[in-house]
């Protein structure tokens, strides 16, 4: 596909570096040392220039798009270049918005006239990420599928976890009888897809694919326990704070320090469930003062990657069970384990995989990436004859880094044996490398 993207910012940037392993990508960016970066580093046509213009989307061939994504850091010129998509004739627009009231039900402008197909809230959808995590405090991921009924979750393992050690082979019904597999691993900023005779280790973080009601199973075979969480401190007023609150708010006691006095006031008229702190969240006796050592989480979401950091090893320092921070920088993800951070969201990441989810909804049913991790996890529909689906599993030649995590037949959640045969219409989950995506495509043409 021919895909323009504007904006080489914190979303567009990565955004080019994913799909320009698949598609023609022309970017624009005004910025002169954002349009050098990305023509040094990206695999895209990079033009420098006002994406407000007329004239420079028609430089950038726009009329033969196949789609438009603006992800510059204004609304307005996001919504106006996908108005003028629509109007040259390009079939699908994406926009990235920051301001909720664009998208409300009462808005004045109808939605299907704004112009993009899809409005794109990078706040909101990394509030939704957080409040999952809150929910499932065990977990330092959690990606949902097919409207939660296959989730991909993160597991931290301790030394106490009793499947450390043991190959996977031979972890028996621990796992083969439950509807759950373990499709990627975490090991000293290294991702492995493992086989049978890999295993476990202290400090590893294990990515498990499962039918949600086995939660608890999970929970046992890894020496989990699940945190009640009550009581949330939330560092960091902006919009995500602000969502997140929003949300927690209705069943749980939170707080939300803000540094900023304006914004305090601000928002305690917008969360009026919340106690609103003015004040600095990385000085340790104003977190003592306002009972940070009887949290059962604390979430730092603030502007500064630095701040959330420091705040969140703060927080786990002073025994928090369940921390959760803000990380924007991409470099940054790899450490946070080895740091001791516990999880990790990122807005960009989150972005990328909510915009290129939409993209590919054409030819494979949903797609996403884990923070930290180097894997790519796709939901693919089993075209009829397509190879995957003319032998049983262990017959169908997989490349080295591939696995297949589960499979939807009938309705049903199915983890895959040897045996298993897929069949046309199945829902398959493969998780594996992208320098053999080419050979995971085949399987499924």
């Amino acid at each position: 596909m021919n895909i323009l993207i504007v904006g080489a910012g914190t979303i567009g940037f990565p955004l080019t570096k994913r799909l320009a392993q698949n598609h023609d990508i022309t970017l624009i960016e005004s910025d002169p040392q954002k349009a050098r970066r990305a023509t040094e580093q990206l695999d895209a046509i990079v033009l420098e220039g006002d994406a407000g213009s007329y004239r420079m989307l028609r430089k950038a061939n726009l009329p033969k798009a196949d789609i438009v994504a603006a992800m510059t850091n204004s609304d307005e010129l996001n919504i106006l270049i996908c108005q003028m998509a629509k109007h040259a004739g390009v079939p699908t627009t994406v926009a990235r918005v920051r301001n909720h009231e664009y998208t409300a039900p009462d808005f004045i402008i109808p939605r299907y006239e704004l112009g993009p197909d899809l409005i794109i809230h990078p706040e909101k959808e990394t509030a939704f990420a957080i409040n999952r995590l809150i929910r499932q405090s065990m977990c330092t991921d959690v990606l949902e599928f097919e409207g939660g009924k296959i989730q991909v979750v993160g597991i931290r393992l301790e030394k106490d976890a009793p499947i450390i050690r043991i190959p996977l082979k031979d972890l028996g019904s621990e796992i083969a009888d439950l509807p759950m597999r373990i499709v990627a691993i975490n090991r000293k900023e290294r991702t492995l897809i493992p086989k049978g005779d890999d295993f476990l280790s202290i400090g590893d973080q294990a990515f498990v694919i499962i039918d949600p009601e086995y939660l608890p199973d999970l929970m046992r075979i890894t020496g989990k326990t699940d945190t009640h969480i009550s009581n949330v401190m939330i560092l960091g007023g902006g919009l995500i704070g602000q969502f997140v609150a929003r949300e927690l708010s209705k069943d749980i006691h939170t707080k939300i320090i803000e540094s900023r006095e304006e914004k305090s006031q601000e928002i305690a008229d917008l969360l009026p469930r919340s106690l609103i702190i003015h004040g600095d969240g990385t000085d340790i006796d104003l977190l003592a003062v306002e009972g940070i050592m009887d949290m059962d989480a604390f979430i730092a979401v603030t502007g500064k990657d630095e701040t959330n950091i420091i705040a969140t090893l703060v927080a786990r320092h002073l025994q928090v069970p369940r921390t959760i921070a803000l990380v924007n920088k991409l470099e940054y993800m790899p450490i946070t384990p080895t740091i001791g951070m516990d999880a990790v969201v990122s807005k960009q990441l989150i972005t990328v995989n909510t915009v290129q989810r939409y993209i590919h909804q054409k030819e494979v049913a949903s797609i996403a990436s884990i923070p930290g991790i180097d894997a790519q996890i796709i939901e693919y529909i089993a075209p009829e004859k397509s190879k995957i689906t003319r032998k049983p599993l262990k017959d169908v030649h997989f490349p080295k880094h591939a696995l297949v995590g589960a499979v939807i037949q009938n309705d049903h959640v199915l983890i895959p044996k040897g045996d298993t045969q897929i069949q046309p219409g199945d829902r398959v989950f493969m998780i594996f490398m992208p320098q053999v995506f080419p050979e995971v495509e085949r399987l499924f043409r």
